[in-house]
Parts: structure tokens; C-alpha cells; sequence
């Protein structure tokens, strides 16, 4: 894929039931998670950034909000509206989550670097997030996020598109689900 104009998305509509809050709204080390997430993806080289939200309705600068009305579903609905509300010059999308604050912008430019038209972060030897999609590949993966999940999907039925990009020195995919793993992760 030749280097065009990447967008960031990210997906921060979930109303943390186990955490007690929309992640959406939660410090890390100061910062709520959505305007870390946003920072992370204009860092990493994204332009527009684009939010999803549901549960909580946030301002947030520096990026484009759009709502999702059913959140509840999952991610699959998020991911789907974000995808349909990227402007038409964006040639590609680096889709990051809001409770992954340890990632690093190398990792959204590791991906970006990739040339690939569908590229996975992959820590440990394992595929976590960001992703990035080409936009040929949009209403594939649209059409497969369903329920709780995102690219996964469509990645398991097109592995040979899949480029692994190794992000080790990225940062760390720990995601916050609970209080406790907000105390785990928060800085020292």
C-alpha cells in the first residue's frame, strides 16, 4: 500500500461496568483515557483523529467525536461507526482503545511504517491493538464486527493479509478493566 493520508480511531464508547465508569472518563497519571488516546494516535502520525463514544458524552479536543447509539452491543458497533464517519481522504485507519494507556505513539508509526494494508501490533508474540486497515478493507471488516470484537475477524478469515509488526518497545497492550488493574498499571 503506498503512504497516503492515515486517520486515527478511536474506540472509547464502553461503559466499564466492571470498572464502575465509562473508561472514556478515567485518569491514568493525570490524563483522562480519551485525550491519551487521542494524543497517542496524532503522535503516532494520525490525522483526522475520530472518537467514538456511547456510554459518556465527553468534549474532547483535538479530534472529531461521533456517538454511538448502541454502544451496548460491543465494540463491533463502535467500530463500524467510526469506520463509516472517517472522511473519504483518509486512505487507511490506525483503530486504537481507549483503556490501553501504556501504548506508545512508535507503535501507531510502526504500523503506519508497515506499508501494509492490514497490520497488527503484536506484543509477546501475541496480535493486541492498534490495527491498522486500508480502506479497501473497511466494509470487510465492518461486515464482520459483530457483538464484542473488532478486526479480529475478518484478520482470521484473510491471514494473508495480515502483516505482524512487532511492538515489543512500544509500550505495553495492558488494558484497564477493573480498579484493581487501574492500580496495577498507574505510574509509581
Amino acid at each position: 500500500m503506498k503512504s497516503g493520508r492515515v486517520a486515527g480511531l478511536l474506540l472509547a464508547a464502553g461503559q466499564g461496568a466492571r470498572l464502575g465508569t465509562p473508561k472514556a472518563l478515567v485518569e491514568y497519571a493525570g490524563e483522562r483515557l480519551v485525550d491519551r488516546g487521542v494524543r497517542l494516535l496524532e503522535a503516532g502520525g494520525c490525522h483526522p483523529v475520530v472518537v467514538v463514544l456511547g456510554a459518556a458524552t465527553v468534549q474532547v479536543r483535538g479530534a472529531v467525536t461521533v456517538r454511538n447509539p448502541d454502544w451496548a452491543t460491543g465494540m463491533g458497533s463502535s467500530l463500524r461507526v467510526g469506520l463509516a464517519a472517517l472522511p473519504e481522504e483518509a486512505e487507511s485507519v490506525v483503530v486504537a482503545l481507549v483503556d490501553q494507556p501504556l501504548i506508545r505513539p512508535g507503535a501507531v508509526r510502526a504500523l503506519i511504517g508497515s506499508g501494509a494494508g492490514l497490520a497488527v501490533a503484536i506484543y509477546g508474540g501475541r496480535r493486541r491493538n492498534p490495527v491498522l486497515i486500508a480502506r479497501e478493507h473497511f466494509a470487510g471488516v465492518a461486515e464482520l464486527a459483530v457483538g464484542d470484537v473488532g478486526a479480529r475477524p475478518f484478520m482470521k478469515a484473510h491471514p494473508e493479509l495480515v502483516t505482524e509488526v512487532p511492538c515489543d518497545e512500544h509500550g505495553d497492550p495492558a488494558d484497564i478493566d477493573t480498579p484493581g488493574d487501574l492500580r496495577l498499571l498507574e505510574p509509581q
